[in-house]
């Protein structure tokens, strides 16, 4: 059976506006927001921290992929976690399943917007810094995005509109 690729995939650094831009994409298309770090939390019933902490990133990494290539989903906008871009098997289904939409913007945004990493669950290994791991990620936002909006100096609206547009 044929795969309905009529799902919006949003990837890009945690910060990038996935899931604010999500949600009011979702609701200007009537289709479903699905945040997929809040299925992973749902599916384990822990928090992506506690998740981490417990499995190390690289046992995370793997349920993270996991989820996300199980995800069957129609007409829906999915926000996924910043490190979802390790997940070749998870990619490839988002691929095959819709839209994938990089949210792109300046390291210098990406550090200004985060705060407590840890808090966040980012995936930082011992040792790595925000910067090496933004320079890590870039390279697989560009091989798996199907179309890039840049985010820099933009409202809400203005990237929702640019995603819009794109599509």
């Amino acid at each position: 059976m044929e795969k309905s690729k009529d799902n919006i995939i949003l990837i890009g650094m945690p910060g990038a506006g996935k899931s604010t831009v999500g949600v009011v994409l979702a609701k200007k298309l009537g289709y479903r927001f699905v945040d997929s770090d809040l299925v992973i939390q749902d599916r384990y019933q822990k928090l992506l921290h506690e998740l981490i902490e417990e499995n190390g990133i690289d046992g995370f990494l793997n349920m993270e992929n996991e989820v996300n290539s199980s995800l069957d989903l129609h007409k829906a906008v999915i926000a996924t976690g910043g490190s979802a871009v390790y997940g070749t098997k998870a990619m490839e289904h988002f691929k095959e399943i819709g839209t994938v939409v990089y949210l792109e913007l300046p390291f210098e945004e990406v550090e200004d917007r985060l705060g407590d990493l840890t808090a966040r669950g980012v995936t930082l290994r011992p040792g790595q810094t925000l910067k090496e791991l933004y320079e890590e990620r870039v390279p697989l936002y560009e091989k798996f995005s199907d179309k890039t909006v840049k985010c820099l100096d933009k409202t809400l609206r203005e990237v929702v509109e640019n995603v819009i547009s794109i599509l």
